[in-house]
């Protein structure tokens, strides 16, 4: 039976680069994101790179809850081998002056959408031989940024939730690995969304940022290692793999490691 990769936000940036580097290694793929445009034009690539990998794309908006469920459901006959969450969005305000129809949008997919996609997959996989969960979060969800308090809640978050899962998993013996990546500064449409404007020069206005290539290059060090975490370093801006960076307290002992 073929295994796939699914990979949610693959329309642009780190989760376009990524279905790249899967497809690059042989990945049948499930390529999930907004735009079908996209989609269609990311899934001609990959075929012309190689048109035996089967490419499926769903176009939908994972911001809206009955969306995540029935895009779950429609995957149910196939064999997912990885998981990467790839799909959410960020924003620059002050909290008083947040709009908060864009911030009830973050939450939901930062947050609601990563949370049940991850779970239905660990409950359905968890004991499967070779699968993954990646999720992407940021620098910012283990540093809080200025201006950017609410989108860096929502990332602490997926760190948390992650490497709880992480601990989780491997106290029941699972065969799954779950995994979070937290890139740096990236060039993608973030910063053009977050600051809700039409263009965003990178090379202009920061001092170092990596390329969406370069951080699916290091999705995939990260996929192909034991740990649970890769960074960027804040200083340096060179990638690292960690083991858990939040304190963790089992129920047996109520002890922090």
């Amino acid at each position: 039976m073929k295994k796939y990769t699914v990979i949610t936000g693959a329309s642009s940036g780190i989760g376009y680069e990524t279905a790249l580097a899967f497809a690059s290694r042989g990945k049948n793929l499930v390529l999930i994101a907004r735009r079908k445009q996209n989609l269609d034009e990311l899934k001609t690539k990959i075929e012309q790179m190689n048109n035996e990998l089967d490419i499926i794309i769903h176009a939908t908006d994972l911001s809206v809850t009955e969306n995540v469920y029935g895009l779950y459901e429609s995957l149910k006959e196939l064999e997912i081998e990885t998981w990467i969450n790839n799909a959410g969005f960020g924003n620059f305000d002050k909290i008083g002056e947040q709009k908060l129809p864009k911030i009830e949008k973050m939450l939901h997919l930062n947050i609601e959408a990563l949370t049940i996609l991850s779970s239905l997959y660990v409950r359905d996989y968890s004991d499967v031989d070779n699968t993954q969960l990646i999720n992407i979060s940021s620098g910012g969800g283990y540093t809080l940024v200025a201006d950017a308090i609410t989108y860096c809640a929502t990332k602490f978050y997926v760190s948390a939730f992650t490497e709880g899962l992480a601990h989780e998993l491997k106290a029941q013996g699972a065969k799954m690995q779950a995994k979070v990546l937290a890139p740096a500064a990236t060039e993608t449409e973030f910063a053009k969304r977050s600051f809700d404007v039409d263009a965003f020069h990178y090379e202009a206005t920061l001092p170092k940022y990596h390329t969406a290539k370069e951080m699916a290059e290091f999705l995939i060090q990260l996929y192909d290692h034991d740990k649970i975490v890769g960074i960027v370093n804040a200083r340096s801006y060179e990638f690292e793999l960690k083991d858990p960076l939040f304190p963790h307290a089992s129920r047996s002992t109520n002890t922090q490691s």
